[in-house]
């Protein structure tokens, strides 16, 4: 039997059952349909090269992919709209990962959103798993690395240590439950950014998120996932200056009383599907 979730929108007009079927579940598997549109959210600055094999993983069955631009000065941009004709490009306005995510977000039009990377170390075909956490109940489907079934070819010994201690204290802080905490391929309900203030432009914005749906008490499931090596082009991390910032996050949170507000960023500059820049 499959799992589905009912449709919020009905067709208006009386139709036969084959056509109302099609208009309210999308096919995801021969186990699973949903009716939720997803959203796929992919920041990218000058990642061209990687952009043919991260499209290529995507499943066919996405709603849309929203393209967040960071002022590339190579093809991203026209590669992407080659690449899928009915992307949806973003300008960035300002700079870093959490801006960019910010924009991207506010310019979804899908129930589901799903942030993954732009560099290939994220495999698409995992979305289906994050889908599946959140239509079976959950409000924010985490990816581990850590966690059973998970690994990652990309974190240096210091890396994975700075991260399980970081980890620690937001469980200990905030009584979290967390196997991974600085790991950016997750996906959620996209009303649950009407319970979570994002305000921060940098890598750190993925741990501020793990903190605020906590303290929102929204539903949390991790997801096992594997994180591959970036494919082209260097990381813009920076292990010793991203892990501060990541820890100021941690006790700046531990100080902000719980709940969220309604996010006050602007609405980014949306360049549409397929067109000209």
């Amino acid at each position: 039997m499959s799992s589905v979730l009912p449709s919020a929108v009905r067709p208006a007009v009386e139709e036969t059952e084959s056509v109302r079927m099609e208009f309210a579940y999308r096919p995801i598997s021969s186990h699973l349909a949903i009716a939720p549109p997803v959203s796929v959210v992919i920041p990218a600055m000058n990642e061209a090269k990687n952009l043919p094999h991260v499209f290529s993983t995507l499943p066919d069955w996405i709603h849309e992919v929203v393209l967040v631009d960071g002022n590339s000065t190579d093809d991203t941009v026209r590669v992407a709209r080659e690449l899928r004709p009915d992307v949806v490009v973003v300008e960035q306005a300002g700079k870093g990962k959490g801006d960019a995510l910010i924009s991207g977000f506010a310019a979804c039009t899908g129930e589901i959103i799903v942030m993954v990377d732009a560099d290939g170390s994220a495999d698409g075909e995992e979305i289906v798993s994050y889908v599946s956490a959140l239509v079976g109940g959950a409000d924010f489907a985490k990816g581990s690395r850590f966690a059973n079934g998970g690994g990652t070819d990309d974190m240096t010994p210091v890396r994975k240590l700075g991260n399980r201690a970081l980890c620690t204290v937001v469980n200990r802080k905030f009584g979290a439950r967390y196997t991974d905490l600085c790991y950016g391929y997750n996906a959620f309900w996209k009303h649950c950014l009407d319970r979570i203030t994002l305000d921060c432009t940098g890598f750190e914005i993925e741990t501020l998120m793990n903190i605020r749906v906590v303290k929102a008490g929204l539903r949390v499931q991790e997801v096992p996932s594997h994180e591959y090596n970036r494919i082209h082009g260097v990381s813009n991390l920076s292990a010793v200056r991203d892990g501060l910032r990541v820890l100021r996050v941690i006790l700046k949170e531990k100080g902000v009383r719980r709940g969220g507000r309604r996010p006050t960023t602007g609405a980014p500059a949306v360049i549409g599907r397929g067109q000209g820049l």
